[in-house]
């Protein structure tokens, strides 16, 4: 009987130990990278936190900024009435990416790679302007602490991350290093992964997103001159193009380019038709002054319906009242080409440094050249952006040629609506620039009870108050309440 339950015994612990032995080679999938290193996480991050700018620019600025609005709207809600609802923002998918980003500096610290710290410099920068233009105050010092424990971060002012915010970028262009490739890989924005001729060519267009990006922040915050050295920032930026490169082509573009492959498509890929456009139509302010100028951006983004016995761009009512509802297929909305565009990532453009530009030659600094012509650049670069030809005497014609005998105001007022257009599925942006200037002047339909403003803010995520809610009422404090009509510090 021993010998009979012994030997089996042996046999079982020899298979056993046989098995463990084995077990990390057997058990190795052969796709999973054997350490994390920057590469490894760099493209994932970059796909997953532009879906989340793409699908908040569809969802919530197009319909606020009356580029598009739902076609039935009953109850009273909608933004386009201007109702806000608390934490319609990406607040919990950037505070994950954020988590990543700051992991991607760390491990390049401890690798000392350069590059890699300078591009999540960069995101980092990026992802909190868009956080902090959202809601006002929000956690940044304290925030991705969780591994240390600190689970409760504390809101820190507007103020301070801007300037945090453009000192980070100044670092990242300072650490950029065009002779060297991304070691790991991993770049799918830029391609900066080798070099080509001793020379890394993504490299430098990092650095011409990272200056570009501090244009954009330092003008956003140009109400705040005298509390943030903003003039100077930006008179060096632009003295200096070969230290401070910027958007100068639109190879530059910080666009994330969908490879169309698994599982990196364009979010919109498998939309249905009822949810990509039976349930909303352009709006008439944005489509009727494409109409009126002809503007071939129209063929790129618009789906056209029939009148008589013509195909039309038309768009409904923003704002309109609850009992209106319009039939489907009757008017313009989103072309079905856009939804496997790859070139539908954007994070910043040409068209959009050039138009800053415009507005900073009309304000007196020294861009290089004259207003007129930044303006007809930002035009252009947004028309080859989505791959239109723009027809001959477009920029001469009434309505869009630049009036260089008006007013300051009357040519920011020009720069803007163009502005707003080249903005097109640019996640927030529009709207921070809208609360910023006051344009495009948008038209208050009647539907909108006169109660409602147009919003300032999004108020905060309403789990916020059971998560972390001393940290939360110390920031309602300080910025003077928690509604949609409070003002952020550079919209004071």
């Amino acid at each position: 009987m021993f010998k009979k339950t012994y030997i089996p015994f042996v046999l079982l612990l020899t298979i056993l130990v046989s098995c463990t032995d084995n077990f990390d080679e057997l058990n190795t999938d052969p796709n999973r990278p054997k350490e994390i290193t920057p590469g490894v996480m760099l493209g994932q991050l970059q796909y997953q936190i532009v879906n989340s700018t793409v699908n908040a620019s569809r969802n919530f600025t197009h319909e606020l900024m009356q580029v598009d609005a739902p076609r039935a709207s009953a109850g009273g809600g909608g933004l386009h009435r201007y109702i806000v609802n608390p934490g319609s923002g990406v607040w919990n998918n950037f505070y994950t990416y954020l988590t990543d980003i700051e992991d991607i500096y760390i491990i390049a610290d401890k690798l000392n790679e350069n590059n890699y710290k300078a591009i999540s410099l960069i995101y980092k920068s990026w992802s909190y302007s868009i956080l902090t233009d959202l809601y006002g105050d929000v956690p940044y010092s304290q925030a991705t602490k969780a591994i240390e424990g600190n689970f409760k971060p504390t809101f820190d002012k507007q103020k301070d991350i801007y300037i945090q915010l453009l000192k980070n970028l100044e670092t990242a262009n300072a650490l950029l290093d065009e002779t060297k490739a991304l070691t790991y890989g991993g770049d799918m924005l830029y391609n900066s992964n080798a070099l080509s001729g001793g020379k890394n060519p993504g490299i430098l267009k990092w650095k011409k997103f990272c200056n570009s990006l501090r244009l954009r922040l330092l003008l956003r915050i140009s109400k705040r001159e005298g509390e943030v050295n903003v003039k100077e920032q930006i008179t060096a930026i632009l003295a200096d193009p070969a230290a401070n490169p910027v958007f100068t082509t639109n190879a530059d573009e910080a666009i994330f380019r969908y490879p169309g492959t698994f599982p990196f498509f364009n979010p919109f890929y498998n939309a249905r038709q009822v949810d990509w456009r039976d349930g909303s139509y352009y709006t008439k302010f944005f489509m009727d002054r494409m109409n009126e100028s002809g503007d071939p951006r129209r063929a790129a983004w618009a789906t056209q319906v029939k009148s008589g016995t013509e195909n039309v761009f038309r768009g409904i009512e923003s704002g309109y009242p609850t009992t209106l509802e319009y039939a489907v297929g009757s008017n313009s909305s989103y072309s079905d080409a856009l939804k496997t565009l790859p070139q539908l990532g954007l994070m910043m453009t040409l068209a959009e440094v050039e138009f800053i530009k415009a507005e900073l030659a009309v304000k007196g600094y020294t861009t290089g050249s004259t207003a007129e012509k930044h303006y007809e650049s930002g035009i252009a670069a947004s028309m080859t952006q989505w791959g239109v030809s723009m027809p001959a005497g477009f920029i001469t014609q009434p309505g869009v040629a630049f009036n260089t005998t008006a007013a300051a105001e009357k040519q920011l007022e020009q720069i803007m609506l163009q502005k707003y257009y080249a903005y097109f599925f640019v996640d927030y942006q529009s709207w921070f620039e809208k609360r910023r200037t006051g344009y495009p002047v948008l038209p208050r339909g009647n539907g909108i009870p006169s109660e409602n403003t147009f919003p300032s803010r999004v108020p905060y995520p309403t789990y916020l108050q059971s998560l972390n809610p001393e940290a939360l009422a110390g920031a309602v404090a300080s910025m003077g309440g928690d509604d949609s009509d409070i003002k952020v510090w550079w919209d004071k």
